[in-house]
């Protein structure tokens, strides 16, 4: 356990940015399978959108981001 109260913060500041992040990821994915599964303008929207802010705040990294894109739009153009 940290000991110092700087050290304290940084662990409560980090468990609170973990929970954060991973409810961000969670949207994201959720976004996919219902855009790969409804098949939709509206839901491809929302997938790119979910995926544009899982990039913007740093869940995700922009190439990653580009590739999940542009995979979902090929699977969907099939």
């Amino acid at each position: 356990m940290p000991i110092t109260k700087s050290a304290q913060k940084a662990l409560r500041q980090s468990k609170k940015r973990k929970k954060m992040n991973l409810a961000r990821k969670e949207v994201m994915k959720g976004a996919i399978k219902e855009a790969k599964k409804l098949k939709t303008a509206e839901a491809l929207s929302l997938a790119y959108k979910a995926i544009d802010k899982a990039a913007k705040r740093g869940v995700i990294k922009k190439r990653t981001a580009s590739r999940k894109k542009s995979r979902l739009m090929k699977f969907l153009k099939k």
